[in-house]
């Protein structure tokens, strides 16, 4: 003899569908349409590893935030385990080790001219701390006040170019 077990459901805000669990009024297949239909505001980054690329970037709920993260960042903070509960962790535990030391030690420079290519570090993201924000060799001059005037007889017209098949012999 088996005996039924009735499972209370609630129904879903977008579809109408009777289901067992919510998220955010939605049952999970509209909140994963929502959610992938979401746009990423304008100058966003990666929370973590801060790609900028905007059709890489989505908006994924973190600790009940949403965040700007990349695929690749979103997937793999979906594969973890136990989440961390801030950035600076999920940073950590995510980071790629080969990129944190200098990987040029001890090696000898066969240039001809011999000079240092890396000035700065150009792998620190905008949070470091450690970056020098004093640095003005990335900034560009200040040209607010620089006015530029063209006239007539400063545009010229140019003939164009014609390109013709080469005479037969």
């Amino acid at each position: 003899m088996s005996v039924e077990v009735e499972r209370a459901t609630v129904t879903c805000n977008a579809c109408g569908a009777h289901v067992t669990e919510l998220r955010r009024g939605r049952c999970w297949a509209c909140y994963m349409k929502w959610a992938e239909m979401r746009p990423v505001p304008r100058g966003a980054l990666c929370a973590l590893c801060t790609d900028r690329r905007r059709e890489n970037l989505r908006l994924v709920e973190l600790c009940g935030r949403s965040v700007s993260l990349c695929h690749l960042c979103a997937a793999r903070l979906h594969k973890m385990a136990d989440v961390p509960l801030t950035l600076d962790e999920l940073r950590k535990s995510l980071c790629r080790n080969r990129r944190n030391a200098e990987r040029r030690d001890g090696g000898l420079d066969r240039r001809i001219f011999p000079r240092e290519r890396r000035v700065g570090d150009r792998r620190s993201p905008p949070w470091d701390s450690a970056r020098d924000a004093s640095d003005t060799s990335e900034m560009l001059p200040d040209f607010s006040d620089l006015e530029i005037i063209i006239g007539d007889e400063d545009i010229e017209e140019i003939e164009q170019t014609l390109v013709r098949e080469p005479p037969r012999r």
